[in-house]
């Protein structure tokens, strides 16, 4: 029987929508096979043949207001959420960042997460949230461009990567953003459910830029 993941993702108010519906939407149409396609196009398929289950997660559970004005209704809030088998922190602009990071209920919420979740990862600035959670320390990592000196700055712990769509440490990934959520999907189906699947997913997304990926190296799509 092929393995199914429930991803979390972490939303709160003004956080970049893009973070997480553009690596949402990547997960939410990969399948094992070309059968499997076929039967979600056609939409003759049930829940336990998806290989992602994407939820999300605010801090009461009550709907958010992402940057650009879309409003998103929580499908849990951090007390009630269930155990995920990956979770993704999202960014935002700075004032945003500075006040997630501020949140000490969060940060906890996102620092006893680590315990338990297969992967925890992180777009754009939402590293800043894991590098003050303390998961960062004394690991490779990357957020948004404008914001590697401020990471540098202020989390010394952390090896800065510069140069990368994202930055995969194991248990941890963190990428560059927001469009390097896209790479980072991409990135994740290869890993958990091998190159033909990440294919078949740029395929049905009609995303032409996934064979430079494959040209260029993991670093790098598009």
């Amino acid at each position: 029987m092929n393995k199914q993941w429930s991803v979390g993702m972490l939303v709160f108010d003004q956080v970049d929508a893009f973070d997480f519906v553009g690596p949402s939407e990547i997960l939410s149409i990969a399948r094992y096979t070309e059968e499997d396609v076929q039967n979600m196009i056609l939409g003759k398929e049930g829940d336990k043949q998806k290989p992602f289950v994407v939820q999300t997660v605010s801090e009461t559970g009550e709907a958010v207001t992402a940057s650009n004005g879309l409003r998103i209704l929580a499908d849990y809030s951090i007390e009630n959420a269930p155990h995920f088998d990956i979770l993704l922190i999202p960014g935002g602009f700075f004032p945003v960042i500075r006040k997630l990071i501020a949140n000490q209920k969060l940060i906890q919420w996102i620092s006893d997460q680590v315990k338990s979740v297969e992967l925890m990862t992180s777009v754009c600035s939402g590293a800043v949230a894991l590098a003050q959670a303390g998961l960062l320390n004394g690991k490779k990592a990357t957020t948004n461009r404008k914001a590697l000196d401020f990471l540098q700055q202020y989390f010394p712990e952390v090896m800065v990567i510069r140069d990368q769509k994202f930055v995969d440490e194991g248990n941890i990934i963190t990428s560059q953003g927001p469009d390097a959520g896209l790479h980072f999907a991409f990135h994740l189906i290869k890993r958990l459910m091998g190159a033909e699947a990440a294919q078949m997913a740029a395929d049905t997304l009609e995303y032409d830029g996934y064979q430079k990926y494959i040209r260029n190296g993991e670093g790098t799509i598009g």
